[in-house]
């Protein structure tokens, strides 16, 4: 591959990784294990960037073998590139044109390639999903045991009880983690010195959102998908809304903010304001949301600790 503005889209499969490049129209295949991940890697040493789509895990060793090669590579929401292949008019999906829909997608918006987390940032994203899913889990047994009857009720209870125990055992190790680590010792206490900011939004954060403190509050906002977005053409004005983004940092925030309208002074002004100037609460709600997104990103940046007056200024 000779060297020059080469993009390079890969749609990504739990088997196989298809590549489209741009100019070359370069078109090829190659599995999704290590032998194939490093074949591809020395084919894209060339490349000014590779964009691939989160698959929920599948694109982790790729993109960590190509950032460990020094090739740029961004991780892109796979919504952003459906929504960009409608534009094209590329309604049909196969896997082919997915790899070049996301090659024009890189030519055209040239997303920022960001530095992939360490390997305890990961871990702790790993841990983090767990931790997800164990409450959910829980929650879905003890609505059916609302209903069940007594021989399966006490089946349940015994497995909301192991649910329970294993998520204490789960959240032992998250903070066992984050004490061993000095970096993220000094973040999480930074983060949970705001009212309002508690260990699941600081762990949250720290495992979804390491670029929370590197980028500006616009940026940060819209990462997370908290920046409203205008619905607007012509004359008509539409509702403005959020959506995208970072689902999981997303409704910590909106834990946090609920807790942060009525106890953080700074964040229950700028809510009542709100509802006394007509906002309904929703909405309310949502910019207090970016309201502490903003305040967290300064704390971070600035390693101090919350006070009324740093995050009022």
């Amino acid at each position: 591959m000779n060297k020059g503005d080469l993009l390079v889209g890969i749609d990504v499969s739990k088997a196989a990784l298809d590549v489209y490049v741009i100019p070359t129209a370069e078109i090829w295949k190659a599995s999704n294990d290590e032998a194939g991940i490093n074949a591809l890697t020395q084919r894209l040493k060339a490349a000014n960037l590779v964009v691939l789509e989160a698959t929920g895990g599948f694109e982790i060793p790729l993109t960590a073998a190509l950032a460990q090669a020094r090739i740029p590579v961004a991780v892109v929401n796979p919504r952003q590139v459906r929504d960009f292949a409608k534009a094209l008019g590329k309604l049909a999906k196969t896997d082919r044109i997915d790899a070049q829909v996301i090659a024009r997608f890189a030519q055209a918006i040239r997303p920022e390639p960001r530095p992939l987390p360490d390997e305890q940032s990961q871990e702790l994203e790993e841990l983090m999903a767990r931790r997800r899913q164990l409450v959910s889990m829980m929650v879905m047994e003890k609505n059916r045991m609302s209903v069940a009857k007594s021989k399966v009720r006490s089946k349940i209870q015994a497995h909301v009880g192991w649910l329970s125990s294993e998520l204490s055992a789960l959240d032992s190790e998250i903070d066992q983690m984050l004490r061993n680590s000095p970096i993220w010792r000094e973040k999480d206490n930074l983060l949970q010195s705001v009212p309002g900011v508690g260990s699941n939004l600081s762990k949250t954060v720290l495992a979804e959102l390491p670029e929370l403190g590197s980028l500006s509050r616009r940026k940060i906002a819209a990462l997370v998908g908290v920046a409203p977005l205008n619905r607007d053409s012509g004359t008509f004005r539409g509702k403005r809304s959020v959506w995208g983004g970072r689902g999981n940092v997303r409704a910590a925030l909106y834990m946090a903010a609920l807790v942060a309208a009525h106890w953080n002074p700074l964040i229950k002004v700028y809510y009542m304001s709100l509802l006394t100037r007509g906002k309904p609460k929703k909405v309310a709600l949502t910019a207090c949301m970016r309201k502490l997104l903003t305040i967290l990103n300064s704390i971070i940046k600035h390693r101090k600790p919350w006070s009324y007056s740093l995050s009022n200024s």
